[in-house]
């Protein structure tokens, strides 16, 4: 998916609006550390107007006030560009959604013409060459080449059909190629694309539990700077010492965590932002952050680790039959097979053979045995010729039933095929064995690097698959993955993830077909593909739309990134206070009591110079960290201990560090430039 960059002149441009709708008190209320500030802004306005009725104090109390508004702002236009980046996306996707037409079938066959917002849910559409798909739906006849880039960003079409796992479509997208009847699956307004929109524009993100909790330690440290300020103020009259309410307010302001507390939202939104950069849409703000802390991740086997289509690699024929014989059977068993492991048996017998698609055709008067589950064999019927191609029992069951019987060899080929954890198809010819046709499951390009590093990440692999046992173990082995399940049900998936979450690990599952619903749905973070069925997206909080499983290694740190980067920016945050302590008290106190200009450790000129100062430094270290908290914390993959220890190093040290160079800085500007004498 295209963004635009922080930098955008549109998107800082409608940031800088953004940044004054928010002054309303009524949307900033949810911030209450700067609707803490933005109430003592009004104050410290309210006493500089005062005094220029009075003729004392006016200058410094508008510097202190406009600075106190600056902070506002500022930390507002961190959770504007932030938000901005996403708005700029989904105004591209409403008009895709809202001028989007579709031809819907009447139930006497013909068609109508109807824009797409007025689809419902069970609505059959036809949708051919060069037409966009009107909404979310299932192909229920008919294949197509779909290009997704509206929705994914890749310029590389995918193949949709009717039937298995890769049925599900999402509006917006484009069929370059072929016809096809797409049930709507939901109403306008629940569509992927709606819920794309409203997770882009990050108006409907909902605090993390991580974010709620963090967000009632920067009240209660707001609350308690708060009484400290007060009871300052009843101290310094019973010191006799006078303190402005401007300068109370500049303390308060100066005390309390508004760094973090100004760029909190926009860590939030930032890294929701980050994960639609990689093609993955979040319809759960917890699951973002979850995905930061799993200890398990739970893949299904076919379409997430494999291509899902099992491929014709070797014929293997039976004694007396050669491997000629045996391609040609199978290829007349396989004429009318459209399933995918059908075709590659027919290509594998085309590249063998030597011959083109054209010299392949069914002898005159045969007839075509189409598979069933009962059966479990698909074949041709000509002339006394009965060919069949099916499971190994199945085949057993037909060559005995014709009075063969069958040939311990190929049970040996059989088992040896089965032994790698491959398939085998077993072909015969009415009574005669024909021989043993492999296929095998074709790992994803780069699945098993990629899913290696899960290790360095400390995160445990386990494969499910409804395979049987030797099966699981070649493909597991293969793949570099940690365990497997093997002939797994539906409930068996369910009753893992919840032994896992019992021993407190936070899952996370990986699918793409209906029967993973459930344990996507029960899964802390559930990952679905895009390409996968409708009831598989509902099901899961993050859907990938690449429909690539190694995804799940950006997804974790990204969510990673979030935990990391709130919390330095607290210990950042917090740090900063130290300083601010050194530059505002003694300008409070020394002109009573010289003693403790001791405390004035970096020499400030005066005590105006001082608190305005600190004021300064407290507003623009907000955009100046905007980069970092839209970027996030690089994460690199170490022990806990090593994460609090660089943490407390750069943020905690460099925190502290900071505010005594930059007071110190802005100081010696204020003076030179005449602002403060």
């Amino acid at each position: 998916m295209r963004k635009k960059g922080m930098l955008d002149p549109s998107v800082v441009s409608k940031a800088v609006g953004g940044a004054f709708q928010k002054l309303d008190p009524r949307t900033l209320w949810r911030n209450p550390v700067m609707f803490v500030v933005e109430f003592g802004s009004i104050i410290t306005t309210v006493f500089a107007v005062m005094s220029a009725f009075q003729h004392t104090g006016f200058w410094f109390n508008l510097q202190i006030s406009l600075w106190l508004w600056f902070t506002v702002l500022f930390a507002n236009f961190a959770e504007a560009l932030a938000e901005g980046r996403g708005k700029a996306q989904a105004d591209s996707l409403k008009k895709t959604r809202n001028e989007a037409v579709a031809n819907r079938l009447r139930s006497d066959g013909t068609t109508e013409t109807v824009a797409a917002i007025d689809l419902v849910k069970g609505d059959i559409v036809v949708v051919s060459d060069n037409e966009t798909i009107p909404s979310d739906g299932e192909i229920v006849e008919g294949v197509a080449l779909v290009d997704e880039s509206a929705i994914t960003g890749e310029s590389a079409p995918v193949i949709r059909e009717s039937g298995g796992d890769r049925t599900g479509v999402t509006g917006g997208t484009r069929v370059l190629s072929g016809t096809i009847h797409l049930r709507i699956t939901a109403n306008m307004g629940d569509t992927f694309l709606d819920q794309m929109i409203a997770m882009v524009e990050s108006s409907s993100r909902r605090k993390t539990p991580n974010e709620v909790a963090l967000g009632i330690l920067l009240i209660g440290l707001t609350a308690l700077f708060i009484v400290v300020t007060i009871t300052l103020r009843a101290f310094a009259g019973y010191m006799s010492v006078t303190v402005a309410v401007p300068v109370l307010v500049a303390l308060l302001v100066c005390l309390m965590p508004t760094t973090i507390g100004g760029l909190l939202p926009a860590i939030g939104i930032a890294g929701m932002d980050r994960l639609i950069e990689h093609n993955v849409i979040a319809l759960s703000g917890r699951a973002v952050e979850a995905s930061g802390d799993v200890s398990v991740v739970l893949l299904d086997k076919t379409g997430t680790i494999t291509l899902g289509n099992r491929m014709a690699t070797e014929f293997l024929p039976a004694e007396s039959v050669t491997e000629h014989q045996l391609m040609e059977s199978s290829v007349l068993a396989s004429l009318a097979d459209d399933t995918p492991e059908g075709r590659s048996i027919v290509t594998l017998a085309k590249q063998k053979l030597g011959i083109r698609g054209r010299d392949i055709r069914a002898p005159e008067g045969s007839t075509f045995v189409p598979f069933t589950a009962e059966t479990r064999m698909s074949g041709i019927d000509y002339g006394d010729r009965h060919i069949r191609k099916g499971a190994v029992d199945a085949i057993e069951q037909w060559v005995e039933e014709n009075g063969g019987q069958f040939p311990d060899t190929v049970h040996a080929l059989v088992d040896g095929v089965a032994r790698q954890g491959e398939t085998p198809l077993v072909v015969s010819d009415g009574a005669l064995v024909m021989g043993v046709i492999r296929l095998k499951d074709i790992l994803k390009q780069d699945i098993k690097e990629r899913l290696g590093q899960l290790h360095v990440f400390g995160i445990k692999s386990v494969m499910i698959t409804g395979d049987n046992p030797l099966t699981a173990a070649a493909i597991a082995a293969e793949a570099g993955i940690d365990d497997f399940v093997a002939q797994a049900r539906p409930e068996t998936k369910l009753d893992l993830i919840r032994r896992y979450q019992a021993n407190g690990s936070m899952v996370a599952m990986i699918g793409d077909g209906t029967n993973d619903a459930p344990a996507l749905a029960q899964a802390d973070v559930g990952v679905a593909m895009n390409a996968g069925t409708q009831s598989a997206r509902e099901a899961a909080n993050l859907v990938d739309l690449d429909s690539n499983p190694t995804k799940l290694l950006d997804i974790v740190e990204i969510g990673k990134q979030i935990l990391i980067t709130r919390g330095s920016l607290t210990t950042f945050s917090i740090a900063n206070d130290v300083a601010k302590y050194f530059a505002i008290i003694p300008a409070i106190f020394a002109a009573k009591y010289p003693q403790l200009a001791m405390l004035n450790v970096m020499h400030l000129h005066s005590p105006a110079s001082a608190i305005l100062s600190a004021v300064i430094f407290n507003a623009v270290i907000i955009p100046s960290l905007i980069p970092l908290a839209m970027r996030g914390v690089q994460y690199h993959p170490s022990s806990a201990n090593a994460l609090l220890w660089r943490n407390l190093t750069i943020y905690g040290a460099g925190g502290l560090a900071l505010p005594f160079v930059g007071i110190r800085l802005i100081d010696v500007l204020l003076v030179a430039i005449r602002v403060v004498r």
